[in-house]
């Protein structure tokens, strides 16, 4: 481990509660150890962390299943995010270390401007050798600005700051090749290079009643994190010194290795990829699939096979191939209904259409706002 390396610790509620929707103080207390242990090593460290509702239904004394009510939900993110909080400080101070707590929503990130305040708040916390807690605003989200699930801001902030590894320290050993709780021949993938559809088809489930996320959210940012150069590792949170060996490189639950290197991924595309969230998919052709992975092509409106969500011009969408596999993400240059009067026609016919003919040749999705999946 060298010096200076950023990490980045994503926990979930299952990880962090006991059985009853407690904080697990026994568990915050090795945990805070092994982050002690790995700054010593010369690692600056931010954890992306839930629990918040978690502790807060078990101060109201709502037990059972975990209710679906925004407002419910919100009130529980309230009155827990106290206890949340107290119990980070508690067990990192008794290790010498000062943690700080950083509440976000996708409005926070949604305008570029924000989102480039929320790094430098977090580069400057880690530069005064804080420990920053990061979760999301539960109390004021509402679901067009919610990041639905922890994983998905862990890989937000491992872009934010540069972080040279991932950990998500979740309730299961890391990615199966079938289901462990259903087949006793599912084998643990220790390493997965590419993320194809066979990838994501095995990662289908929904997270605990104490989560909102499942494999698939931590595949999705295992997508991008690949692609801004941050390796990810998925692994038990309840195994012993989980942070210190996945941050000393030992074979951990599964690792999604990095495939490039950070700087060939710009910020604004990172913005793109998960600063924002989709207002609409784009099915395209073979062909400009092809185009866009093999060329470095913008979007076509010619290669458009089809358009879902009521997205504007500005919108970021996700890109799908014929199969449904989303491959891509991108911000487009013109609204659905324009989309769709010109998609299914050739170069030809829409040059020679006065309402049209802009969009001959102006790409949809030009690719410096384009960011490619691979």
């Amino acid at each position: 481990m060298s010096s200076q390396k950023r990490l980045v610790v994503k926990i979930g509620s299952s990880t962090l509660t006991t059985e009853t929707g407690r904080i697990d103080h026994e568990y915050l207390s090795t945990l805070a150890e092994q982050v002690r242990a790995v700054r010593e090593a010369g690692w600056q460290v931010v954890i992306v962390s839930s629990g918040a509702i978690a502790c807060g239904l078990e101060r109201l004394g709502m037990k059972g299943d975990r209710p679906d009510d925004m407002p419910t939900l919100q009130a529980a993110a309230s009155v827990g995010q106290g206890l949340f909080v107290s119990a980070y400080g508690d067990a990192f101070g008794a290790c010498g270390m000062i943690t700080s707590l950083v509440l976000l929503t996708r409005r926070d990130t949604a305008d570029r401007t924000a989102y480039l305040h929320a790094r430098d708040t977090l580069e400057r916390l880690l530069d005064l050798g804080v420990v920053p807690i990061v979760n999301e605003n539960d109390t004021v989200s509402v679901e067009q600005i919610r990041f639905g699930d922890n994983d998905t801001l862990g890989a937000l902030v491992a872009c934010l700051i540069g972080a040279d590894l991932n950990i998500i320290l979740s309730d299961v050993d890391g990615l199966y090749d079938g289901n462990p709780s259903e087949d006793a021949n599912a084998q643990l993938i220790k390493r997965v290079d590419i993320i194809d559809q066979s990838v994501v088809h095995v990662a289908g489930g929904a997270g605990t009643s104490k989560g909102s996320g499942g494999m698939i959210t931590k595949i999705k940012a295992a997508r991008v994190l690949a692609a801004a150069g941050i390796p990810l590792v998925i692994c038990s949170g309840r195994l012993e010194n989980a942070v210190v060996d996945a941050a000393s490189g030992k074979e951990v639950g599964t690792l999604f290795p990095a495939t490039h290197k950070a700087h060939e991924i710009t910020p604004r595309k990172l913005w793109i990829a998960l600063g924002d969230s989709a207002r609409g998919v784009i099915t395209v052709d073979e062909g400009a699939k092809r185009a866009l992975e093999r060329r470095g092509s913008s979007l076509l409106v010619v290669g458009v096979a089809g358009v879902e969500g009521d997205f504007i011009e500005g919108d970021i969408v996700d890109i799908q191939d014929t199969a449904g596999y989303l491959f891509a993400r991108g911000r487009v240059s013109a609204g659905r209904d324009e989309v769709e009067l010109a998609m299914g026609r050739t170069h030809e016919e829409l040059v020679r259409n006065r309402l049209l003919a802009e969009m001959a040749d102006k790409p949809l999705v030009h690719r410096d706002d384009l960011i490619i999946f691979e």
